[in-house]
């Protein structure tokens, strides 16, 4: 046989069906495709606007009761990525709506969630004996593993319907086969600690004397306090704004921490809030890990570029937007603005795969 020659087409034909019959495949017809040049995320940006999805909400209160569905929640799904119940690849988004008088029933999983108030006040979230009230602004962990309900005793004139978005890991616990659950015997799991017992043992910068967090943290590598105040967040990012610099990129922006670690809050998610200032024309950026964005208050723009693709989405109060992976955003606020998002990040960095670019 003639080497110089490339073979007939008929023959490497042959050849893959052949191997088919293996369950094997060329490598080469699909090299480029597993290792492309640049991250090729088939996720596109996307905004909810809240105005246009609260009353879905509210009519979804009237149809199911939070306790047959055991979650009450609109996913929010990716426009790309429809049927999967997902908003990037690797995390799940919804907005959860419980009503006064109601409870949802405790359970557990192994996915670790985040919930984040975006409007109402009077409900509560119970982690692991302990209770805490949830208001607007306000991020709230529930651990991998931990029996968690929700509940809500206000009244609907005094406080209303609460909503809050859920960010959890399914897609990557469905990526491992390693997600499942179990339902609790009680509507509500018994009380046993007193609210804000956690954030005084462990959010002042303190700890008990004989705590280690390889040895016996009450939740793993999640941090032991699963209530995160947006009050005590907005004076931080104010006394930034007044006092430090601003950074051409993101304004003032924080993580979140776990205070007995000083990493991530969870093993799986980053947690960030950001204030903008009046004024702000960000520079622009992007990154491997894609984002979700909840917007707290005030309002402004984001351009959300790859390619040719160009797409400006102005927000307001409790929109939510998101930005995939490796798509160069561009942030804007012209009256202010505070935003709230979560990513995979602390995934990308723990494998070494994180890469960001802060561009001119």
């Amino acid at each position: 046989m003639d080497m110089t020659l490339p073979p007939p087409p008929a023959a490497r034909k042959a050849f893959y069906d052949a191997i088919s019959t293996q369950h094997m495949t060329p490598l080469w017809e699909v090299l480029h495709a597993l290792v492309p040049k640049a991250p090729n995320t088939h996720c596109q940006p996307a905004l909810w606007k809240y105005a246009d999805i609260h009353p879905y909400l509210m009519q979804s209160g009237e149809l199911i009761t939070a306790e047959e569905a055991v979650r009450r929640v609109l996913i929010l799904e990716n426009p790309a990525l429809r049927g999967q119940s997902r908003i990037t690849q690797s995390l799940y988004a919804g907005l959860q709506v419980i009503l006064p008088g109601e409870v949802a029933p405790s359970h557990r999983h192994t996915q670790s969630a985040l919930r984040f108030v975006v409007d109402g006040h009077g409900a509560y979230t119970a982690v692991d004996g302990e209770r805490t009230q949830m208001k607007p602004g306000d991020f709230i962990i529930t651990p991998s593993w931990t029996w968690h309900d929700h509940g809500h005793d206000g009244t609907m004139e005094a406080d209303g319907p609460v909503v809050w978005l859920d960010g959890l890991d399914i897609p990557m616990l469905q990526f491992f086969d390693a997600g499942f659950a179990e339902n609790g015997t009680a509507k509500s799991q018994p009380v046993t600690k007193p609210e804000g017992v956690s954030f005084q043992r462990y959010g002042a910068n303190m700890l008990p004397v004989r705590f280690d967090a390889q040895r016996n943290a009450p939740f793993g590598p999640t941090s032991p306090v699963f209530s995160y105040p947006y009050d005590r967040t907005r004076e931080a990012l104010h006394q930034l704004e007044t006092h430090d610099e601003i950074d051409a990129w993101d304004g003032v922006k924080l993580r979140y921490v776990n205070p007995a670690t000083g990493g991530y809050p969870m093993p799986t998610m980053a947690t960030f809030m950001q204030r903008l200032p009046a004024g702000f024309q960000g520079k622009p950026y992007r990154q491997t890990d894609g984002a979700v964005f909840s917007v707290v208050e005030g309002s402004g723009s984001v351009t959300i570029t790859r390619g040719e693709a160009v797409q400006t989405f102005d927000f307001g109060p409790r929109d939510h937007f998101v930005i995939p992976s490796w798509h160069t955003a561009q942030l804007r606020s012209p009256s202010g603005c505070v935003l709230f998002s979560f990513s995979d990040r602390p995934v990308h960095q723990a494998l070494g795969i994180h890469r960001e670019e802060r561009l001119p």
